[in-house]
């Protein structure tokens, strides 16, 4: 810890940037973003094995943007988060800097995009185990139980949008959720607004999903969003060889064609 520290207040005194997040201890055990203007105070920063929240969810937000460059306390996924982020066009080479926390607690600090994805070819982007494993069982079941599967855990959402929220990937400045001329999901939390709203969001992360699970872990009735975007995700490297936040210029499998393209899933 005391080497991210250094690093904040080094990069803070040589004014290589204006703003650092990262983490500060919070109320009980927990932690919570940590917004860092003045080296002074790089001492709040804190860091363990523990700490997963993607804070590239702040990275656009205007109150960042306008802070000037910034670097952030970046895990695997949000650095996965920043690359897709540039593959869309919303941000660019050297804008940001990255400090990333390795296991043993070395600090390597990305500068550009290129040096990123040179780390992600051997780091492991794959899912947790606990992830795999419901993946797999849910997977494995008859569409009509995976359905049922669904249909229960649909049941306890309140739609508070947390989900939305903790994504660094739903950052739209209206969400269509907001849209009430026409309103394309009914804003109530029944079946049909709460199926609506999921699998609309499902859909809009497919090929973009960075797997963080962000979205399941702020769900406050514990609901496993991220086995629906984790689905999609294996589908799409699937049949299209596509993987999200691997390549800072890769296009978005959705939004091209290519006539070698498999028809398999055409009906």
């Amino acid at each position: 810890m005391s080497n991210l520290i250094k690093t904040a207040e080094e990069l803070l005194q040589e004014r290589k940037v204006n703003l650092v997040i990262g983490y500060e201890k919070g109320s009980g055990s927990k932690t919570r973003p940590a917004f860092i203007r003045k080296a002074e105070d790089a001492g709040r920063l804190v860091y363990d094995s523990n700490q997963s929240q993607n804070l590239a969810v702040y990275l656009l937000r205007p109150e960042v943007m306008k802070a000037g460059k910034t670097a952030f306390v970046a895990t695997i996924p949000a650095l996965r988060s920043m690359l897709q982020l540039a593959s869309e066009c919303q941000i660019k080479d050297h804008e940001l800097i990255a400090i990333h926390v390795t296991d043993n607690q070395e600090i390597i600090v990305f500068e550009d995009f290129k040096s990123i994805e040179i780390f992600l070819e051997n780091a492991d982007t794959g899912f947790r185990p606990d992830d795999q494993e419901l993946l797999s069982r849910l997977k494995s079941m008859a569409v009509s139980e995976r359905f049922n599967f669904w249909t229960a855990e649909f049941e306890k959402c309140i739609k508070c949008y947390a989900c939305r929220a903790a994504c660094p990937m739903c950052y739209c400045q209206r969400c269509t959720t907001e849209c009430n001329q026409p309103q394309w999901i009914a804003p109530a939390s029944h079946p049909l607004g709460v199926f609506e709203w999921h699998l609309m969001r499902a859909m809009h992360l497919a090929g973009r999903c960075i797997n963080c699970g962000e979205c399941a872990t702020a769900c406050p009735v514990e609901i496993p969003l991220n086995m629906l975007t984790y689905s999609l995700m294996e589908s799409m490297e699937a049949e299209f060889g596509a993987k999200a936040g691997m390549k800072a210029n890769t296009k978005y499998a959705l939004s091209v064609y290519k006539p070698e393209d498999k028809e398999s899933f055409i009906l």
